[in-house]
């Protein structure tokens, strides 16, 4: 039995489709694995602050001695990092915006990049901390940017996503992009076919 943390981030409801194409693979799973546990976040009702200048002194203050305030203003970011740690396998739900993440998509992760929790730093040097987790992010995009398409060289979506994850330990991390989705009728189904066939891989050897 594994533990399975599936986050959508987009702000739209039913007519996202992100959250379309994550709720298909988490289906899939589930069929497969029905003894699976799993637990859901939505970054569209589980609204993320933005991280200050008080969440960074706390997050940077020794746990012994932190002030209750201090404890308070990291109370969220504790919760969020102990449901990431405890999951076995992620499945994000991610549209590009702007050739990025949504916002609310970032400030989740700048609370979950922890130091002493799911970072270290010894020696100068950095270490992530995050061992034995399985990452796939679904992502949602209008345009396409594989190479020879008119926005080659565009993504910053995927690379951040990537980097920010292996900065803290995760090595098995996947991306199934849906792209061109808003180029036209026949686009559009391409890019959803695509994405399905890869999700359907993924589900049997994931």
């Amino acid at each position: 039995m594994a533990n399975i943390l599936h986050l959508d981030s987009s702000p739209r409801r039913d007519r996202s489709r992100s959250r379309q194409l994550s709720r298909e693979f988490i289906k899939k799973w589930q069929d497969i694995h029905p003894e699976d546990v799993i637990t859901y976040r939505d970054l569209r009702t589980s609204i993320i602050p933005h991280v200050t200048e008080k969440w960074i002194a706390a997050d940077y203050t020794p746990l012994s001695e932190q002030t209750p305030e201090m404890s308070q203003i990291l109370q969220l970011s504790n919760e969020l990092v102990d449901e990431f740690l405890a999951s076995d396998r992620c499945i994000f739900g991610v549209p590009m915006y702007n050739f990025s993440v949504p916002s609310a998509f970032k400030a989740y992760i700048d609370q979950i990049v922890r130091v002493g929790r799911t970072f270290a730093i010894k020696d100068g040097h950095f270490e992530g901390l995050v061992k034995d987790k399985k990452i796939v992010f679904i992502t949602a995009r209008g345009d396409r940017y594989s190479t020879g398409s008119t926005h080659e060289g565009w993504d910053a979506q995927e690379p951040s996503l990537r980097y920010a994850f292996q900065f803290i330990g995760v090595t098995d991390i996947q991306f199934i992009h849906a792209e061109g989705l808003d180029l036209g009728s026949q686009s559009r189904e391409q890019g959803f076919s695509a994405a399905r066939s890869e999700i359907q891989q993924l589900v049997g050897n994931w």
